[in-house]
């Protein structure tokens, strides 16, 4: 097991409304010393949803990506409100993207985005038993509302239009779940 390495100096060298950039100064076990920047989260965290229609097909949402500077095809997600647990941010962000609300929420992993630039990263949660509930979100547009059965998901990886990573990735994590081959954790109201 690798030793961390020792943590000399920590400071941020640049804010914008959306970010924090932090540089530190860390010297490893052999001596070497390295100057890292990464970008640091405001806030509590994220969340991405598998939300569950029915037994065979996810809700995904087609809204305009400014990174990639168009339309994408993803999950519906967002930030972790502070004082607002897992399952509320969950349910809210269902609300305001999807228009609806669950009854169930199963916490599958933490996924971290990119851990050599940033910190925090994302947690993948499983919504089943949805029922129609709509609350107005921030988003500059109404989102798109997109089902898509997961028999069908083959389809879903070779278009364009679907491109991101962590998406992928709790699709995927949320198939091993639901076939019984992955673990989650029931959160409760």
């Amino acid at each position: 097991m690798h030793k961390k390495p020792q943590i000399l100096d920590r400071h941020i060298v640049a804010q914008s409304r959306l970010f924090r950039v932090e540089s530190f100064d860390l010297r490893f076990s052999n001596g070497v010393e390295r100057t890292y920047e990464r970008l640091v989260p405001g806030g509590s965290g994220a969340v991405m949803l598998v939300a569950l229609l029915d037994d065979d097909t996810i809700a995904l949402i087609r809204e305009y990506g400014g990174g990639i500077e168009d339309y994408t095809l993803t999950l519906p997600k967002g930030a972790i409100d502070m004082g607002e647990s897992l399952r509320e941010a969950c349910n809210r962000e269902l609300q305001e993207e999807i228009g609806y609300a669950a009854r169930e929420f199963t916490f599958l992993k933490k996924l971290s985005l990119s851990p050599s630039y940033m910190a925090g990263g994302i947690s993948v949660v499983v919504a089943q038993d949805l029922y129609p509930s709509q609350l107005e979100g921030d988003e500059p547009e109404p989102l798109e509302l997109v089902p898509w059965k997961l028999d069908n998901l083959a389809e879903l990886y070779r278009r364009d239009d679907f491109s991101e990573g962590r998406a992928l990735a709790a699709i995927t994590l949320a198939q091993e779940y639901l076939a019984g081959r992955f673990q989650g954790e029931l959160l409760s109201s």
